[in-house]
């Protein structure tokens, strides 16, 4: 399922080449974002926070055109933008998206959490050449993540070099996707390190550490 990806990879590359979305100034101090869905999500001072409104119904024309199946179409067209925070120097992106259950139409489960994130990561094969990823899976409170960290270069830009992590999770009312194009180990620290609360659980970084311990490679 490329649901997330066709979507959210197009707004973030986007953020990154600096394209005309429309940006606030760096926030002064952390900023919290807070969906209705039932979860929260500290980005810390010094990024500025992106309105991905206005290019997300061409992204997702895109998207449509290139959807391998029905439900690919119908999860493209429930996706949603929640977050998109950019940092100018050196450039690096966090996104957070959302699959609505009650538009997509099918509650998911644990079982299809690993399908999920999986199919996400697979679409930024579209645009960036990624290398061996490692993949794991970890718990915040009453909740199961999974995730992915690569490194990965834009196609055609083979002197820029990111690393790209994504983290997935089920909550009652969506599946949840945070993302990152992190340029340098100080982005990637403030994406893992940024406060979640998932639901009723209590605040905690993204990701632990440790949550990479033994985790194998995936070619």
């Amino acid at each position: 399922m490329r649901v997330v990806q066709a979507v959210s990879l197009a707004i973030s590359l986007a953020a990154l080449s600096c394209a005309p979305l429309v940006a606030q100034t760096p926030a002064p101090a952390p900023y919290t974002y807070s969906d209705p869905l039932g979860f929260s999500y500290v980005v810390p001072a010094g990024w500025e926070v992106v309105d991905a409104s206005a290019s997300l119904p061409q992204e997702k024309e895109k998207a449509t055109q290139s959807a391998a199946s029905e439900g690919e179409k119908k999860g493209i067209a429930c996706a949603q933008i929640g977050l998109t925070a950019r940092r100018a120097d050196p450039v690096s992106v966090i996104l957070v998206e959302t699959l609505p259950f009650n538009c997509f139409g099918q509650q998911m489960t644990e079982n299809d959490l690993p399908g999920f994130g999986t199919g996400a990561a697979e679409g930024l094969k579209q645009s960036l050449e990624v290398g061996d990823a490692q993949v794991s899976t970890y718990t915040l409170g009453a909740h199961r993540l999974w995730i992915e960290r690569a490194p990965a270069t834009p196609k055609g830009q083979p002197g820029k070099h990111f690393t790209v992590e994504i983290a997935c999770t089920l909550l009652q009312k969506a599946a949840v996707c945070w993302m990152t194009l992190a340029s340098d180990d100080a982005a990637l620290s403030v994406f893992e390190h940024g406060a979640v609360t998932l639901e009723a659980d209590q605040p905690t970084p993204l990701v632990p550490a440790g949550a990479f311990a033994a985790s194998p490679s995936k070619p």
